[in-house]
């Protein structure tokens, strides 16, 4: 996998303090969407005016908090913080609460729970077989081991290739924040952060025993220099915790069949888009002769209803679900069962 060798170049005792190597990359990623006459302006400067430039560019991005409760979709504030922890990304035993409806959140060892649920004791709702599934320790503790490689045989072309075919449609969006939404156990969060193209990433996932995977897994990984840039959320993908207009990208690897309400989903990804913000996905499509054969478009049906699995949709099917939820510039990439999708939020 390509990667940016940064230790041959410059020196992280070279940077001012405050500024590590990551941020600064995530800076120099940003700057390559200004336009072409303020990096003209910018090159005849002096190092010493640059660097002050991407400080003070690094300090307003990570003044905006953009966690949000899923119920108003207001700011949440940390009521309990650790020393040198920040109210953004807190950790264990820290309790976020809504700023609006005073609606609390907590954080375990592994990840915060901001779903609508989070705290109940006594309420429960049965959720679509899809879900369910996921949620399963042992289905968790395979996913990487074993189960995501049987992708393969529906056209998907593995993880890292997948990663590189995503990483073209967000080269628009480097230096920014990303949500990756259904993470599972982190295969894409993991590589997202080691890039250091995103100031930071969002691993979101409605499992709680995945996103526990995801952390043994982002533990062990020797690679990533700040672990500290990935964030793990329960999350439900039809009530993002975010502001509106607050995220760069939300990829969705091998997930948008198993979400109960594509349509819900694809209109929340659409609402936590900044302008110009990319959303990518990959997933199993249905499509060719397959839809002109009747009984196959009835069992489809029969598939979704009992299952709450989407997995049979087709291109056009994908294409109108973007544009319904208000996206446009949908574009593809087809192999045998296998899609990897892209649709961008409209600038204003």
């Amino acid at each position: 996998m390509p990667r940016t060798i940064v230790s041959g170049r410059l020196s992280p005792a070279a940077l001012p303090i405050g500024l590590s190597v990551s941020r600064l990359l995530s800076v120099k990623y940003a700057a390559q969407r200004l336009p072409v006459s303020v990096l003209i302006s910018a090159r005849v400067c002096s190092f010493a005016v640059e660097t002050k430039s991407s400080v003070d560019y690094v300090v307003e991005k990570e003044k905006k908090k953009i966690l949000a409760c899923p119920i108003c979709y207001n700011s949440l504030a940390a009521l309990i913080s650790q020393p040198h922890e920040s109210a953004e990304y807190p950790a264990s035993g820290t309790h976020l609460q809504c700023k609006y409806c005073k609606k609390s959140y907590s954080a375990n060892e592994t990840h915060l729970d901001l779903t609508v649920a989070s705290g109940t004791k006594q309420y429960t709702e049965p959720l679509p077989l899809s879900i369910e599934l996921y949620r399963n320790p042992l289905v968790s503790f395979l996913y990487e081991r074993g189960w995501r490689q049987n992708f393969m045989w529906g056209g998907f072309p593995g993880p890292e290739k997948e990663f590189e075919m995503a990483s073209e449609y967000l080269k628009h969006v480097l230096g920014g924040n990303i949500i990756d939404a259904s993470c599972g156990s982190g295969l894409f969060s993991r590589l997202f952060a080691k890039s250091e193209h995103f100031a930071m990433v969002y691993a979101l996932d409605y499992s709680e025993n995945m996103l526990r995977q995801c952390y043994e897994f982002l533990k062990q990984e020797a690679n990533l220099i700040d672990k500290k840039i990935v964030v793990l959320a329960r999350a439900d993908i039809a009530r993002l915790p975010f502001l509106s207009g607050s995220v760069d990208a939300v990829h969705a690897g091998a997930a948008l069949h198993c979400w109960p309400s594509p349509s819900s989903a694809v209109a929340e990804i659409s609402r936590v888009l900044r302008p110009g913000g990319v959303f990518v996905a990959t997933t199993f499509i249905y499509d060719g002769l397959f839809r002109f054969v009747p009984f196959l478009k009835e069992l489809r049906q029969e598939i979704m209803r009992y299952s709450g699995s989407h997995m049979f949709l087709s291109e056009r099917e994908l294409e109108d679900l973007c544009k319904s939820c208000g996206l446009v510039g949908f574009t593809c990439v087809r192999n045998g069962l296998f899609i990897m999708l892209s649709a961008t939020k409209p600038t204003r």
